[in-house]
């Protein structure tokens, strides 16, 4: 008997190309030819760029081969309508990995640790890296290696053995959890795609150092997160999610880093979340979230 409370395995299809008439035919054509049963579809047009985007879900076991076959086969699907790179086929059989990099402050720490604890998140935290050992003794209490790689007068050094340390684990997302440290372009450029930082500001609003301090500063009656890729460019990337809460004149800048933080924790779980879903698509400096 099937267990029906295990999920069902399907493979999940992005894609983006220029828009034109036809691309909805192809595409389920080509699935149709070989009995792919679609169980979610999604779509989107941008008049701006021209751009034509979709997620579509098909049941793995409509299907007559595995998902190595299936991105061999929709790559000349792919290439026929210009897609070029834009494309990407994943399989939720696949259990993602997830390294997180983090400092000092634990909360968005904390709370991933507990979602997947508590089987909210369907994830494997393979390690974390942090250049403070505060967040030790809570990363090991769930089992999880922890690594303190020192960062003091040694930033090139230090981060080499970063990129060692996550290279081990090839993961699906490198989290930046509060890692107060800005990433060097060449790691930018080789976790390209892959790596989200939460911004304690609702960008492109107060970058940089100490958002909340400006904040209270401009006087602002929001303060929110932003959970975003990570480019060479310093709080630039594109957005996968944003939230606000409200403040107001009575708040201290401790009562805005205390609410905000509770915006940050739900902002980036839900940014991951949707980046491992691969309901993510970016085009240029923007995201397309499905």
């Amino acid at each position: 008997m099937r267990d029906v409370s295990a999920p069902e395995r399907r493979y999940v299809i992005t894609f983006g190309c220029p828009d034109r008439t036809g691309i909805i035919a192809r595409i389920s054509g080509f699935l149709a030819e070989h009995g792919g049963w679609i169980v979610e579809a999604a779509y989107h047009t941008d008049p701006d760029t021209g751009w034509f985007f979709t997620r579509q879900v098909v049941r793995a076991d409509s299907l007559p081969f595995e998902v190595d076959v299936l991105r061999e086969k929709f790559g000349v699907v792919a290439e026929s309508l210009s897609a070029e790179s834009n494309w990407q086929v994943s399989d939720t059989g696949e259990r993602k990995r997830v390294v997180i990099l983090v400092s000092k402050e634990g909360h968005c720490l904390y709370d991933l640790l507990g979602r997947v604890a508590a089987g909210e998140l369907d994830v494997e935290i393979s390690a974390v890296i942090a250049n403070h050992p505060d967040l030790g003794d809570i990363t090991r209490a769930h089992g999880i290696p922890f690594h303190h790689v020192a960062f003091a007068e040694r930033k090139a050094e230090a981060f080499d053995e970063v990129r060692k340390l996550v290279a081990e684990h090839d993961p699906h997302a490198v989290v930046l959890a509060r890692f107060m440290q800005i990433l060097p372009a060449d790691l930018c450029a080789d976790w390209s795609g892959r790596v989200l930082n939460i911004h304690h500001s609702f960008l492109p609003s107060f970058i940089g150092a100490r958002p909340y301090h400006q904040a209270y500063a401009r006087g602002v009656k929001l303060v929110g997160a932003t959970c975003h890729y990570v480019t060479a460019d310093l709080d630039a990337g594109p957005i996968i999610e944003q939230d606000v809460i409200r403040v107001d004149h009575g708040d201290s800048i401790a009562d805005m880093v205390r609410k905000g933080r509770d915006i940050e924790k739900v902002t980036l779980a839900r940014g991951l979340r949707w980046h491992l879903e691969s309901r993510v698509l970016v085009h240029g400096n923007r995201t397309v979230v499905f």
